[in-house]
């Protein structure tokens, strides 16, 4: 065996959900299923846009994940099928057919609510999922063209939901990515991390205009409670 150098000063990290280690660990007994939830997990944080899924093409393409599923006489895409079907019954994660330009594609969602919401809108409806396209199999490189409003959202808001990317649909019909950027950076600022205030924020500058990033009427300080208490106050809740 050959002896692991360390971990270096400057690394990248995965968040990983303490339920894993508290709720399925000592349930899992197959070390596949467990290096396989590993990466759908590594795989998932690293995705951009909504909703967030990985493709069996994309686990087949992991080389660390296969190297280390093979076994003799076995081959690893069987092992890795067998390691996900055994995910999906312990509910871990959520299996989709999903359709794409030419075929159907298994996509693989963690099991959450927001997912579970995400999948039944293209489950048995034949619409297909936006990224499975015969050039583009990967989510991977489909992200990379997902508006980054969304990711942007997430890193600085909270989770998203179906409602929210919607809401997020329409502010960009009548809003710049730069407005939008910057009323949630605001959002997050005053600790106010909901789509209301965000909202609220907008349409003060809609109606007051702004000016090198700060409003019209108040150039020196932000009051946390300007929005509450001018004409969109309704639309706040703190």
């Amino acid at each position: 065996m050959k002896r692991f150098s360390g971990f270096p000063a400057k690394m990248q990290f995965t968040a990983i959900p303490d339920m894993l280690f508290s709720h399925l660990m000592p349930e899992i007994t197959d070390i596949a299923e467990l290096k396989t939830t590993l990466v759908v997990l590594y795989l998932l944080y690293k995705k951009r846009g909504y909703p967030r899924f990985t493709t069996f093409t994309e686990l087949a393409g992991h080389t660390g994940l296969m190297k280390s599923l093979a076994e003799e006489n076995k081959r690893p895409e069987d092992i890795l099928k067998a390691s996900l079907q055994s995910a999906i019954n312990r509910g871990t994660i959520l299996h989709l057919s999903a359709t794409g330009d030419a075929d159907e594609v298994d996509v693989y969602y963690l099991n959450t609510d927001a997912d579970i919401k995400a999948m039944a809108k293209y489950s048995g409806c034949g619409i297909p999922l936006p990224g499975l396209g015969k050039v583009l199999p990967k989510l991977e490189t489909v992200t990379q063209d997902m508006p980054d409003i969304f990711t942007f959202y997430e890193e600085n808001i909270g989770i998203l939901t179906p409602v929210i990317v919607e809401e997020l649909r329409e502010a960009q019909k009548t809003y710049t990515d730069t407005w939008l950027h910057d009323a949630i950076k605001e959002a997050a600022n005053q600790n106010k991390r909901k789509w209301s205030y965000i909202s609220a924020i907008l349409e003060r500058w809609a109606a007051e205009g702004r000016s090198d990033g700060t409003y019209r009427r108040d150039t020196k300080k932000t009051d946390p409670d300007k929005y509450i208490k001018g004409k969109y106050g309704h639309m706040v809740q703190r």
